[in-house]
């Protein structure tokens, strides 16, 4: 197990999925600032609903453990990574894509839980439900280089992004790489929406701020990522 493994997040019921408030609305509903197309949803989560929310992945973590995947070119990725829906994403040696089964265990990754899509129905001004659902976990030297995410069979559906405990340098661009990048500091509860124009935008993790959230008793940060998905 490494120092801070995600499956320690809190206890939990395994399996146990924990329902959105019945109105349907999440903690805050001040509008979101926008930054180079992103939406940027502050403290959109409350503590409660954090909690909850880590809750529901730590049963995911228990169905479809976190694994530490390799890129095409053979490095390991420093994030740790599992996935919940009809698609979970994938990489190895054979490259970058979606997959409908746990490549460790063989099985159906779980069903998204309702207390994540609760967060989607309520941002991603969409009636198109996501069926992928990325989870990774990062440790206090993790981070994600600058990346667009294109593996989708199709770009009209936006990406939500929620983040859980430690705060991450979120760096943002433009569609190419080599356009002027800008940088802010998410907190967990914080919800990034990606959609026209920032849907095909370069983005990334410089860095954590290990230790800056007590939402997960040995540090570190989730993220977790909605997406639409029409082929694999």
């Amino acid at each position: 197990m490494p120092k801070h493994d995600p499956s320690s997040m809190s206890p939990s019921e395994r399996g146990q999925g924990h329902d959105p408030d019945p109105s349907g609305e999440t903690a805050s509903t001040a509008p979101p600032v926008t930054i180079r197309g992103f939406l940027l949803y502050r403290d959109f989560l409350d503590r409660a609903k954090q909690e909850a929310m880590v809750t529901d992945l730590r049963a995911i973590a228990g169905e479809a453990p976190f694994l530490r995947p390799m890129t095409a070119w053979g490095k390991p990725m420093s994030v740790q990574m599992t996935s919940a829906g009809r698609l979970g994403w994938v990489t190895d040696r054979r490259g970058y894509r979606y997959e409908p089964r746990h490549p460790g265990t063989g099985e159906a990754w779980p069903a998204i839980p309702d207390s994540i899509l609760a967060v989607w129905r309520a941002v991603s001004g969409s009636t198109q439900m996501p069926n992928s659902c990325l989870v990774n976990f990062y440790g206090e030297a993790a981070r994600m280089g600058l990346h667009q995410d294109k593996d989708e069979g199709d770009f009209r559906f936006p990406v939500v992004s929620l983040s859980l405990g430690d705060e991450a340098l979120f760096r943002m661009g433009g569609t190419k790489r080599e356009e002027r990048t800008e940088s802010v500091w998410l907190r967990s509860g914080d919800v990034v929406v990606m959609g026209g124009a920032a849907r095909l935008a370069y983005h990334g993790i410089d860095r954590i701020r290990f230790g800056s959230s007590t939402l997960l008793p040995k540090g570190g940060r989730i993220n977790v990522t909605l997406r639409c998905v029409t082929s694999s």
